[in-house]
């Protein structure tokens, strides 16, 4: 008999279905050149899916190397692991570290949304759970078409549904995360997924293959045909206008299993009995084998007859390229491998053996007692074809730029600027998330210590010290529109904010790049000054990217989706109890400002819901000020300085005072500087809305002049609730909340 491979090489000539599997011409070349022959069928799935733009970075490594410039070490030490591993790995003290990271899930969501969305959040905690650390929090920022639109309707309550059914069920609470609507998103969601763990640090685990005689096993659920090519390749391509397609190609998630899997897991790393770990994530099977083994220091023999299958007529080819989710793949000593077997079954996790490392450097698969693959497996997972692909600043940009929202008709009068903010508030970007929100438990497992709708998500870490985490996703899609660097910058500078005002201290990033075709000049000319954007700013802060995401693609038609890089920032708090919060303030109590207000309207929430309008320059960002506001409220979360902080971001001051008083039941009584509109409506950067008792006032002005920070009494809590500016409008805070609160609702119930 002879083998498959044996056939590849007498059979130069058969017609394989390379573009079908969404691999160019010169890619499959590229491989013919590698092999010395055609390739399998088996081995032509395994570089398809391995070298789609979504596992392969093919269009953006050459950019994210720009990343390799900040130093690997955050405000609390080195990191113990970062870009090119599962996740990073974050040292925050007293032996203790976290594993952190983001990723998207974007276009299986709007074929699928609860699927789509629910696999999103299981692929993530298998990342965190591969590092050796027990998952311990999600988040969730979320994008998605006009409220209004039919498709909507469909997508976010799918979305939603999928993400609170599988976080819920695997016990682990959702603290944060965004709901964001643009018309962009029409057809193309993003469903971006963060989840963080925790591990001591003699605990860390790689995805690293050594040990010849060493037995590979497969754990965890059996394989189906679900998800073949799912992540893949849904993710690596451009969806027509006309609604979903390729629904088989999106995985099918059982969270049950996948809490099975993670208690089983975590069992295993106490017994010892693992030498390297991989989760399953897009690409399968592919991707743990080939990634396992060109880590390691030997190769891998796979026999392909012993991998479970829900569906024994599935194709050798179809196994390989299988995303069904809730896998894992284990590097075990043989001598271990019985008490690894015990361990699984205790579970009810089906385990198999289906390999060994072997000598050399080659990964060998069989099927049916033939060789179906042989190659190089660094070929595979790291050294595919890289683009450098062409970048061209776009001609619209300037004449975008020229159109200033600070040129927009203004409210000239109290009665007008209570209409817009108004307004505003009650527009779908502000509006109440709530229904979105009860969907999740946040506070299962008892370690929340803060979750939306607060500033940031706070985690207890340890009970005895009440060491702690802080975390905050953010991203201003259209500041980035009108400036990638800037907007970038922006979404960076909002995410260490929301840290740092909780009292943590921020430390490092995780980011998740979302952007339209890399095929087009423009958009790669938008996702490398972002990247510029965020080295320059993450030097400036000394946060390091420990890892994350590039989703590109994400287009419908002709149309892109704004530019959307989220940012997921880490801060460390040294005692939960000293945390700040924005819900606690009391009657009395004295509403400052911290920071300065300018005159930046452009791309901001006024000037989108009240004029439709986008363009003009972002606001500025000083990445000094904001290291200095970190130092500010390192002082006053200890000191207990403060009743509250809450950040300004969209919609300003006007907006910020509102959601405070929702949140504490109060209203509030205040005086306005200079022009009232623009203090109420500006979105300057860097600016904090902080109470604080009587008897507190002199400290917090003097520690604030200290920090160089600019400080301005706005005025006080009142028991009345209403929003009262004086000589402009008063505001009756029962009837904005209703019409708040009754936006995402009425909307999906019509």
């Amino acid at each position: 008999m002879v083998d498959t491979v044996t056939q590849a090489e007498q059979t130069p000539d058969t017609i394989q279905p390379w573009a079908e599997l969404g691999l160019k011409e010169d890619e499959y070349q590229l491989i013919r050149e590698i092999l010395g022959r055609r390739p399998t069928s088996c081995e032509l799935a395994m570089y398809s899916v391995m070298w789609s733009e979504h596992c392969s970075y093919k269009s953006s490594k050459i950019h994210l190397k720009r990343f390799g410039v900040l130093e690997p070490t955050t405000p609390r030490g080195p990191l113990l692991a970062g870009i090119g591993e599962q996740a990073g790995v974050v040292d925050i003290g007293d032996g203790w570290a976290v594993t952190f990271k983001i990723e998207s899930h974007n276009h299986p969501s709007y074929v699928e949304p609860y699927q789509g969305a629910a696999t999103g959040v299981g692929g993530i905690v298998r990342d965190i759970l591969a590092m050796g650390a027990r998952p311990i929090g999600v988040m969730d920022p979320l994008r998605f078409g006009p409220l209004d639109a039919p498709d909507t309707a469909r997508v976010l309550p799918g979305v939603v549904a999928g993400i609170g059914g599988y976080g819920n069920c695997l016990g682990l609470p959702t603290i944060g995360g965004e709901v964001v609507f643009d018309s962009t998103y029409a057809g193309n969601p993003l469903v971006n997924a963060l989840c963080i763990g925790v591990l001591r640090h003699e605990d860390m685990k790689r995805a690293v293959a050594e040990g010849v005689g060493n037995k590979v096993i497969l754990y965890g659920a059996a394989t189906g045909g679900d998800g073949i090519g799912g992540a893949s390749i849904l993710a690596s391509e451009t969806f027509t206008e006309g609604g979903p397609t390729k629904r088989p190609s999106v995985q099918v998630g059982d969270p049950f299993m996948e809490k099975l899997l993670i208690e089983c897991t975590l069992e295993l790393f106490e017994a010892g009995v693992i030498q390297g770990i991989q989760d399953f994530g897009a690409a399968g099977l592919s991707c743990a084998t080939s990634e396992l083994a060109s880590a390691g220091s030997g190769g891998m023999h796979v026999n392909l007859n012993a991998v479970p299958l829900r569906d024994p007529s599935l194709a050798p080819e179809e196994i390989l390229m299988s995303e069904s989710q809730e896998r894992m793949m284990a590097v075990v000593t043989p001598a271990d491998v019985d008490r690894f077997m015990a361990i699984c079954a205790k579970w009810e996790v089906l385990a198999t053996v289906v390999g060994e490392v072997i000598e050399g450097d080659r990964l060998l698969i069989d099927w049916n007692g033939e060789r179906v693959v042989d190659v190089d497996p660094k070929t595979v997972a790291h050294e595919g074809p890289t683009y450098d692909r062409p970048v061209a600043r776009p001609a619209w940009i300037d004449g975008v730029n020229a159109n200033r929202g600070e040129d927009l008709p203004r409210p000239t009068t109290g009665e007008e600027l209570a209409r817009d903010l108004v307004a505003v508030m009650t527009s779908p970007n502000l509006a109440d998330v709530s229904w979105v929100t009860r969907q999740y438990d946040h506070v299962v497992r008892g370690n929340s210590a803060m979750a939306q709708p607060e500033n940031a998500g706070m985690l207890r870490i340890d009970e005895e010290t009440g060491l702690g985490v802080a975390l905050s996703t953010d991203c201003n899609s259209r500041f980035t529109y009108l400036d990638p660097f800037l907007g970038a910058q922006i979404s960076l500078a909002e995410a260490y904010r929301n840290v740092a005002i909780t009292g943590a201290e921020p430390v490092a990033i995780t980011d998740c790049l979302n952007f339209g075709s890399p095929e087009d000049p423009e958009i790669m000319w938008q996702f490398v000054e972002a990247i510029k954007g965020l080295v320059e700013g993450c030097q400036a802060l000394g946060t390091p990217v420990t890892g994350g995401n590039v989703s590109f693609y994400n287009k419908t038609g002709e149309t892109a989706i704004l530019p959307t890089p989220t940012i997921g920032m880490l801060g460390v708090i040294d005692n939960i109890a000293d945390r700040i919060g924005f819900q606690s303030p009391c009657v009395g109590d004295h509403v400052l400002l911290l920071g300065e207000t300018f005159e930046e309207l452009s791309g901001s929430s006024w000037a989108e819901v009240v004029h439709g309008h986008l363009g003009g320059v972002p606001p500025k960002v000083d990445f000094s000020f904001h290291k200095r506001l970190t130092e500010f409220f390192q002082v006053v979360s200890k000191t207990h300085l403060v009743c509250s902080s809450h950040d300004l971001a969209d919609g300003g001051l006007g907006v910020a005072l509102l959601e405070s008083c929702f949140a504490s039941g109060l209203g509030a009584q205040i005086t306005l500087e200079g022009d009232p509109f623009v203090a109420l409506f500006s979105e300057s950067t860097g600016r904090v809305l902080i109470t604080c008792e009587d008897s507190n006032l002199p400290h917090l002005q003097a520690l604030a002049e200290k920090c160089a920070l600019p400080l301005t009494h706005l005025g006080k809590v009142i028991e009345e609730p209403q929003l009262v500016v004086t000589d402009q409008f008063t505001l009756n805070l029962e009837d904005v909340r209703v019409a708040w609160q009754s936006v995402i609702p009425d909307a999906l119930s019509s």
